[in-house]
């Protein structure tokens, strides 16, 4: 599919902010797993995938996000909660960039111009195949169990702007309880 032919949608439902820019391969499936209408489009997949991680969990927000096929970027603001929840395909087809301006705010946008200069030297591509939740952070929806690393970022002109952050192909994220006779207390992972 043609890029070029991408859209970018904008919703707003009981006070959740969505901007969805690219397409998404099966939605017909997704509309009918969160009980949408036929003249649904990718946004509203999107705001009642991220209503049902919330309202309805616990499931895991990399399922949701991995469920999603197709070439996408999202930004999705939940004004109740002032919670944020963004991410980027696979692929990282659709272009996408984060970074922190000098007020510790999170600047994120496809206008990597718009990054730059809001953010300075701290700003990169958004990661393939990861989302960002205000409550838990970054991390990869395809690699769920590994661990991201950061590393630097040089631009074309040989600068170092920020981190970007890869997969750590050698780490394991320490997941469910600890074996017995662990002093850790896991119920505090939760």
């Amino acid at each position: 599919m043609d890029l070029s032919a991408d859209v970018r949608l904008f919703s707003v439902v009981d006070d959740i902010f969505c901007l969805f820019q690219g397409h998404i391969e099966n939605i017909a499936p997704l509309k009918q797993q969160y009980g949408l209408t036929k003249t649904a489009n990718e946004v509203s997949v999107v705001i009642e995938a991220y209503r049902t991680l919330r309202d309805r969990g616990p499931y895991p927000a990399n399922h949701v996000v991995r469920d999603i096929n197709g070439k996408f970027a999202f930004i999705l603001y939940d004004n109740t909660s002032k919670s944020v929840f963004a991410a980027v395909d696979a692929d990282g087809t659709v272009p996408f960039f984060w970074g922190m301006d000098s007020d510790n705010s999170l600047v994120l946008s496809d206008d990597e111009v718009v990054v730059k200069k809001a953010c300075g030297k701290s700003f990169a591509p958004f990661p393939k195949g990861c989302f960002f939740t205000s409550s838990g952070g970054l991390r990869s929806f395809e690699f769920p169990q590994k661990e991201l690393k950061a590393t630097p970022w040089v631009d074309s002109l040989g600068e170092v702007c920020g981190s970007i952050f890869m997969v750590d192909e050698h780490s394991r994220k320490e997941t469910g309880m600890p074996r017995v006779g662990s002093a850790s207390n896991w119920s505090t992972q939760f």
